[in-house]
């Protein structure tokens, strides 16, 4: 249709997936409710700026400027201004007015079973569907639903009839503020109140544990949830608080900057001063790191005295006296290795003394030759000059 040029292609993939009207699945790209608004706006109100003879057209002029036969401001000041028919100022001036937001972001899926209608909206806070055009029952579309093809008149009526789905729980029995369980991206939460338009204050919320069930949930449970994140104690050495709490990746207690894992959600609950000091005074883990028990415990190391283990580590198994580190070799097996057989490999490993630094290498030695042979034969060319 003579329409793009595949120098343009890699930019234009790259904004329409910086700017959400895409997203990647496989490699596929699959539009997003954003992405089905902005075509339904520009299709109903500005129709000719996206026909494909009015890009193909103004391609052509814009390879006419490129080559000398049109100069660009007068082409520019007849496209925004108009040259016998509206230019962009004028669509833009007079046609914001006549455009309905809500309508524009409502996306018809289909009439349900009642004969009332279902839409999708992309919201502030993620893509949702919506029971009739007034309708309060509401319920957040999962990031992984492709609306182009997934998302039917089953399937939404399957999420607007889920328990899981967003609706009020109770409320508050000291603030009268309603708890709300709501769907996000990251699973089921709770909410206390709700979002003032134009504030900037967040309402708390907390997430679910792993154990509940959104379907299930309690008033009383939301409660002990938005309780979070609970007060501790403080440390008497430091004076700083330390405070337990749910996070993205499990439970854990803070204190300001340093954490540490503790073992079950429930545990947020019951956990003492006292523990939480034990865990502050053990090393720090990664994040998500558990220390994996030996794969064999062989015995006491003849040279050393110390316990020598099979353990399993980034590069693979290896045996270890707690200083002493030697790596598996090649058909060796963690279930077949024998406690001489350890002891004779860290002998070894303790006998070769700590591994040598490998030398840099650089290409500057080979710079150097090279600079150094064309001195030198510019030297002899100036001396067979002047000897001529």
């Amino acid at each position: 249709m003579g329409v793009g040029r595949p120098s343009t292609y890699a930019s234009i993939i790259q904004t329409i997936q910086s700017r959400g009207y895409v997203w990647k699945k496989g490699s596929a790209l699959v539009p997003s409710l954003t992405a089905f608004s902005v075509v339904k706006l520009l299709k109903e109100h500005f129709s000719r700026l996206v026909d494909y003879q009015f890009t193909a057209s103004m391609e052509e002029d814009l390879d006419g400027i490129a080559a000398g036969e049109e100069e660009a401001i007068p082409w520019l000041r007849k496209f925004y201004f108009g040259n016998g028919e509206a230019g962009l100022h004028a669509m833009v001036s007079q046609r914001l007015e006549e455009i309905d937001a809500r309508e524009v972001n409502s996306i018809l899926i289909g009439v349900d079973g009642d004969g009332v209608e279902i839409f999708a909206r992309p919201g502030k806070f993620g893509p949702y569907l919506q029971q009739g055009r007034e309708g309060k029952d509401t319920v957040s579309i999962p990031d992984d639903l492709p609306p182009d093809e997934s998302l039917t008149v089953a399937k939404a009526e399957e999420l607007l009839a889920a328990p899981s789905g967003d609706r009020t729980l109770g409320h508050h029995p000291g603030s009268g503020e309603p708890i709300n369980l709501k769907i996000g991206r990251f699973g089921p939460y709770v909410q206390l109140g709700e979002i003032e338009e134009g504030s900037k204050k967040k309402p708390p919320t907390s997430s679910l544990f792993s154990t509940m069930d959104p379907a299930t949930l309690t008033l009383e449970e939301a409660l002990r949830l938005l309780s979070l994140p609970r007060a501790v104690g403080v440390d008497p050495t430091d004076g700083r608080p330390i405070e337990a709490l749910n996070g993205r990746f499990g439970p854990y207690v803070r204190k300001d900057k340093d954490t540490r894992s503790i073992d079950g959600e429930e545990q947020l609950f019951t956990i003492t001063l006292e523990e939480a000091l034990a865990l502050f005074a053990q090393p720090k883990k990664g994040r998500g790191r558990t220390a994996s028990p030996p794969l064999a415990e062989l015995g006491p190391d003849p040279a050393t005295g110390e316990d020598i283990v099979v353990k399993d580590g980034r590069f693979g198994p290896y045996v270890t006296d707690g200083t002493t580190n030697v790596s598996l070799r090649k058909g060796q097996s963690p279930a077949t290795m024998t406690l001489a057989t350890a002891a004779e490999m860290l002998a070894e490993k303790r006998a070769a003394g700590p591994a040598k630094p490998r030398k840099k290498t650089t290409r500057k030695s080979a710079g150097a030759k090279k600079t150094t042979a064309t001195k030198t034969t510019r030297k002899k060319t100036a001396a067979k000059k002047q000897a001529t």
